[in-house]
């Protein structure tokens, strides 16, 4: 089953395929997003990275929660599951 991960602080100019490459140091990686602001079209720092089993999804948490990347520590962490908003206030 697959994890999906957590990957913050990231420079800015990560990409989906950058950030793929480095976690397909610790397996099989099924997807990798950046999240995208959607006025400024320029990355947020963060994103998401989904592991092939919940085994590499551990390495990968070991291998890069604290670590440098551009000299920013990546923060890598389970993804938790998204809130619904109801801008509506129903």
């Amino acid at each position: 089953m697959e994890k999906k991960l957590y990957v913050g602080n990231l420079p800015y100019s990560t990409t989906d395929a950058s950030l793929k490459d480095l976690f397909a140091a610790a397996g099989n990686v099924a997807a990798a997003s950046i999240i995208i602001d959607k006025f400024s079209k320029r990355s947020k720092g963060f994103g998401f990275v989904e592991m092939a089993t919940e085994e590499e999804a551990a390495k990968a948490k070991e291998m890069f929660n604290g670590s440098e990347v551009e000299g920013r520590k990546m923060i890598v962490d389970e993804a938790r599951p998204m809130k619904e908003n109801n801008f509506r206030g129903e």
